[in-house]
């Protein structure tokens, strides 16, 4: 018989989610044994015209990582979702809009200023900026489109699945294929990982306080804190309580708060007010001065918050 077909992409993400397959080990022979990748530009020669040929709902799977930002990456998209009976979004690019996401901050004019403007280490006296189609003599050259927000995939088209992280835990990825291989299908829209919130796993639970306070945030580069001992219980930003589980704790393990890249747990609406209303639940003042000073020790509240899910949380940041 033939087997189910498999397809993979890279949208706007740096690469992480593709090694994250690589990081399936020796789990990617099961899988090889029961489908053949089709689809996979960044590992095997496969053409975009060799998607098109195929027939509507042929490939069994189709994982896609990475944020929306291009055409090409819209159109591809919407060709694999033709192609594909089933669409997992690979990924907290492709889950929530990823830290490409927070680019939405600005105008998409202002992004390209910056990039082939401003940067310092850019030479480009005349201020050329990329153009979708230009004319040298006889030859037309066309670029794909830069589009004025970066949009999650499912805001793109319909998406079956998610696999949350940054990267994603190789053990989610396997799950979530040989869930669509074996037949084993879950409710759609279910998300790969750990149901309940990190703090729920994390090793350091049995420091955290019954009530955390905390009357100053502290940062992590200026002062010697506990490697073994909950960074909420010791005044720092840790959005273990907002955020899924699943990742394994490798920013924990690495001494770094987590950052949210598993997005929010079931229920949630929108990650970073979750942890907003539970930072100000713990702030130890009623004074105003001092709400304001703890306040404005918060440099970056939407690179810290939404770091990784501003096109999907409620001020969708897609607007200019």
């Amino acid at each position: 018989m033939e087997k189910p077909k498999i397809a993979l992409y890279w949208c706007s993400s740096c690469g992480g989610c593709e090694e994250s397959v690589l990081d399936l080990a020796e789990d990617i022979l099961k899988i090889i044994e029961l489908a053949e990748i089709v689809f996979w530009p960044v590992a095997i020669d496969t053409k975009y015209q060799d998607v098109e040929k195929m027939g509507d709902g042929e490939i069994a799977v189709s994982l896609i990582n990475g944020s929306i930002r291009m055409d090409e990456q819209e159109y591809m998209a919407g060709l694999l979702r033709r192609k594909s009976r089933i669409v997992i979004a690979h990924g907290s690019c492709a889950h929530l809009g990823g830290v490409y996401g927070l680019a939405n901050l600005y105008r998409s004019e202002d992004c390209l200023n910056r990039a082939y403007k401003e940067v310092p280490s850019v030479r480009n006296p005349k201020g050329i900026l990329p153009k979708v189609k230009l004319r040298e003599g006889e030859v037309e050259l066309e670029l794909s489109g830069f589009h004025k927000a970066v949009r999650s995939l499912n805001q793109v088209i319909e998406v079956d699945y998610y696999i949350p992280g940054c990267p994603p835990n190789p053990k989610y990825i396997s799950e979530a294929v040989l869930s669509v291989l074996q037949n084993r299908l879950l409710p759609k829209g279910n998300v790969f990982s750990e149901r309940r919130a990190l703090c729920s796993t994390c090793s350091r639970i049995g420091t955290k306080p019954e009530r955390a306070v905390i009357k100053e945030i502290k940062r992590l580069h200026v002062w010697d804190w506990d490697p073994e001992k909950c960074f909420l219980a010791q005044d720092m930003i840790c959005l273990g309580p907002a955020t899924r589980g699943g990742c394994m704790e490798r920013c924990i393990k690495a001494n770094m708060p987590c950052r949210g890249c598993y997005g929010p747990t079931e229920n949630v609406i929108d990650q970073g007010g979750k942890f907003l209303s539970a930072l100000a639940s713990i702030i130890d003042t009623r004074d105003e001065e001092e709400i304001e000073k703890i306040a404005n020790s918060l440099l970056d509240i939407v690179g810290l918050f939404y770091r990784y899910s501003l096109p999907t949380s409620l001020l969708g940041g897609g607007t200019k």
